[in-house]
């Protein structure tokens, strides 16, 4: 059996909430989590990173873009990447695109399924649900103190 897993992240890799503020925001995805039908309960999991980590939407993701020249980048290139920092997480976001050799951010990449890259995480293992509208994620964010995105995985 998967899992479906719902991660709030900040829109900036690199901020990170005080706990208060965690406390308020996980009490409202409490509230906005039922769980699913067949009854799994929900698992709310709060991370804080020391470096940059990615949140990925894992059997989700079917392409990644090139920002620079549209093209379409090789998976294979895209999970030796992300075992290479799974540990120590990752220091910058800037890369060399393999593709055509330009310079970005991985946080740039054209993600057919959302993903992203964070030092705090809020994950909703089986939500009961598959996205939060965009007036939640205001909610959420409003309770966080800073604009937020979400990622949805199966794994």
């Amino acid at each position: 059996m998967s899992d479906d897993v719902l991660s709030i992240i900040p829109t900036d890799p690199q901020w990170q909430p005080g706990h208060e503020a965690v406390d308020r925001v996980v009490s409202l995805v409490e509230d906005l989590t039922p769980g699913g039908s067949d009854g799994v309960d929900v698992e709310i999991d709060v991370m804080w990173h020391d470096a940059m980590t990615a949140v990925e939407c894992g059997g989700n993701l079917e392409r990644i873009g090139c920002p620079l020249c549209r093209a379409a980048i090789d998976m294979e290139w895209w999970r030796d990447l992300l075992e290479a920092h799974g540990d120590e997480g990752f220091t910058t976001l800037a890369i060399e695109v393999p593709c055509c050799g330009g310079s970005t951010a991985l946080d740039a990449l054209d993600y057919d399924w959302p993903c992203g890259f964070a030092r705090f995480e809020i994950a909703v293992w089986n939500p009961g649900r598959p996205w939060f509208r965009e007036d939640e994620l205001e909610a959420l964010a409003a309770r966080l103190g800073h604009p937020v995105k979400q990622i949805r995985a199966r794994v």
